[in-house]
């Protein structure tokens, strides 16, 4: 049987790497991309208060999946 993961999971997933990249641009390439990394926090805080945001909407969408927290 195959183990499907729900959206928050793939949400955080998408979140850590955007995270990691934006740190590893910002010392590499430029420090304006920590700019990129305060919005993928303010990203995680909006589905914190909220319970979406729009990576949570889009990703809902695409892959079909709901929240865990909706079954």
């Amino acid at each position: 049987m195959r183990h499907v993961w729900p959206l928050e999971r793939i949400l955080f997933a998408l979140a850590g790497t955007m995270t990691l990249l934006a740190a590893l641009l910002a010392a590499a390439v430029s420090p304006w991309f920590l700019v990129l990394a305060a919005l993928l926090g303010v990203n995680q805080w909006a589905y914190v208060v909220v319970g979406a945001c729009p990576a949570s909407v889009a990703l809902a969408r695409a892959t079909g999946r709901r929240a865990a927290w909706c079954r």
